[in-house]
């Protein structure tokens, strides 16, 4: 989306509030903030909008790659977006019928389908224990996700929570280990739970596993059609279409280079508003900012090809996403290793296939794919030969197709996006510590020390993902 850009005269007018940055959080809160405010005006700092939901033609023309994240369930499920009724301004989803496939050495694999039964009869011997976990939560995925996705987690059905609670607050090796028989489940579990970036013998690791498989069944695992790109640019329009302002290229550095406001929002992550000048922080909360933990960084790679990645597990042609970790323990060496500050040497990948659903995505009977390994934090470290052999070992003949590959290290993608300190695709560790005391322990975390200023940024609750829930629930202040 190319808005004009627009100029602030030098008098700089007065809103009502300003919200620096435009990713999905932003954009919330600029929406909710326009129904009640008639002036409200959007800062980005880049030239394009969207934040950690953009899409560019990274390798080759013609081949659309998403920059940073690119499978939305929560998108999908998010009470902010649905109700905005995004299809008027060009959203479209495209819902593989299997979210995820996790294949090993031995040319064999488990998968995720949208159906539960479907999955519990191919799971064999653990479908039962598999099915009985997920099966309450997936009939009533409403009430859960909308009890934990808040500030403070609501027990609006106590049955339910409890329920859930029970087997969330494990670590994802011990739930793991005491439901599942075999290998290929527990791995499979444990690639869902490694989506955390928080090592799987930690306590509650398993919320992260059970959370993710309740919405393959109950909302599926979407790409948006077109590229990522095209989820921000739907909320810009309608935003703008409410008479909001949006000014790209406008990095913020001080209070000065914003306009007098009445409110003032931040899409960024405390690291971020610390080194924004003049805000008038007390000593206090700059103080407890500075002690806002971040976790492992990402390597991202995408890749142009000339046809399908030739995986020897035949579902694997058929799933969206896919999960590249041989068992429960190589994907638990890896997160530990990057928690460490080390890095693995056989690291969990995850893959996203959109052309194959998606086939505006590239040039006719040509693919793309879109993939990241977990790192240490500030790492930049080339994981491209490592991550291309590791496809290799399920895929015999992958490099054959490649046309072109594109790639960024964990220090490269902070500078494409200064949210990801380090690297951290999710604003900061989400570790049972600092879940729901995001950027610190608040009764009202969206508040900074002055009463006008808020943060709205994944490192507020409920946390990482394309939601909008924190620049919402912000807003709603």
């Amino acid at each position: 989306m190319h808005e004009d850009r627009k100029t602030l005269t030098a008098n700089k007018p007065h809103y009502d509030a300003v919200v620096v940055g435009s990713g999905p959080n932003g954009l919330a809160a600029a929406i909710t903030l326009g129904r009640r405010f008639p002036a409200v005006i959007v800062l980005e700092a880049k030239e394009t909008i969207g934040g950690g939901c953009r899409s560019a033609e990274l390798t080759l023309p013609g081949f659309v790659h998403d920059v940073c994240s690119t499978a939305h369930p929560l998108g999908a499920f998010s009470p902010v977006f649905r109700p905005l009724e995004l299809h008027q301004y060009g959203l479209s989803w495209v819902t593989p019928e299997i979210p995820l496939a996790h294949p090993f050495e031995d040319g064999s694999a488990v998968f995720l389908h949208r159906s539960l039964d479907i999955t519990a009869d191919a799971l064999g011997q653990d479908g039962r224990a598999y099915k009985g976990l997920l099966q309450p939560l997936v009939e009533r995925h409403e009430k859960l996700l909308s009890a934990i996705l808040r500030p403070v987690p609501s027990p609006v059905d106590p049955f339910l929570m409890a329920r859930f609670a029970s087997r969330a607050l494990f670590s994802a090796k011990a739930l793991g280990e005491r439901k599942f028989s075999s290998h290929r489940t527990r791995a499979l579990f444990a690639g869902l739970a490694a989506h955390s970036m928080i090592p799987l013998h930690q306590p509650a690791t398993a919320a992260f596993g059970i959370i993710l498989a309740t919405l393959a069944h109950a909302v599926g695992w979407p790409f948006v059609k077109g590229g990522s790109q095209n989820l921000s640019d739907a909320l810009a329009r309608c935003f703008l279409e409410g008479g909001g302002e949006i000014i790209t290229g406008r990095p913020i550095h001080a209070l000065e280079d914003m306009p007098r406001a009445t409110y003032y929002f931040f899409d960024v992550t405390p690291r971020q508003l610390l080194h924004i000048r003049g805000l008038g922080l007390s000593e206090l909360y700059r103080q407890r900012l500075a002690g806002f933990r971040y976790g492992p960084g990402v390597y991202k790679m995408d890749w142009a090809l000339k046809e399908p990645i030739p995986w020897s597990a035949g579902i694997c042609r058929k799933a969206g996403t896919i999960h590249l970790g041989n068992s429960h323990e190589e994907i638990a060496a890896s997160v530990r290793c990057v928690n460490k500050g080390r890095v693995s040497s056989a690291p969990y990948v995850i893959l996203a296939q959109q052309s194959l659903f998606d086939p505006s995505r590239s040039p006719e009977s040509r693919h793309t794919v879109w993939g990241y390994c977990h790192v240490p934090h500030g790492s930049d470290a080339d994981m491209a030969d490592i991550i291309e052999s590791k496809i290799e070992r399920y895929a015999p003949g992958f490099r054959e197709v490649i046309l072109a590959r594109n790639t960024m290290s964990a220090t490269e993608m902070e500078t494409y996006n200064p949210n990801y300190v380090g690297g951290d695709i999710n604003g900061g560790k989400q570790d049972i510590f600092q879940l729901y005391t995001r950027p610190v322990a608040s009764l009202n975390p969206y508040r900074t020390s002055r009463r006008n200023m808020f943060i709205c940024s994944s490192s507020t609750p409920p946390g990482g993902g394309v939601h909008g829930l924190c620049g919402y629930y912000a807003a709603r202040i």
